[in-house]
């Protein structure tokens, strides 16, 4: 990965990993690792082109890649 910026275009950015859940109740999916850049300098997060691009394909052929778990929810007070 370049490590530029693509919103300041200074060097530094960083690749984080995350968990992004989309949709709700029964429609929920909870894709995790999602690559997200993170910069430094200008703070904005990001996905590249190809990680949106993949998180399409994981969505349209979620009964291929996802694993049936139970999910806990908590409430941040």
């Amino acid at each position: 990965m370049n490590d530029i910026c693509e919103i300041c275009g200074k060097s530094g950015a960083q690749i984080r990993h995350v968990t992004w859940s989309y949709g709700k109740g029964v429609t929920l999916l909870v894709i995790e690792n999602v690559p997200v850049v993170t910069c430094p300098h200008c703070g904005e997060s990001y996905l590249t082109a190809d990680t949106l691009h993949e998180i399409e394909r994981i969505k349209l052929h979620r009964r291929s890649f996802a694993k049936p778990r139970s999910v806990a929810v908590a409430s941040f007070a």
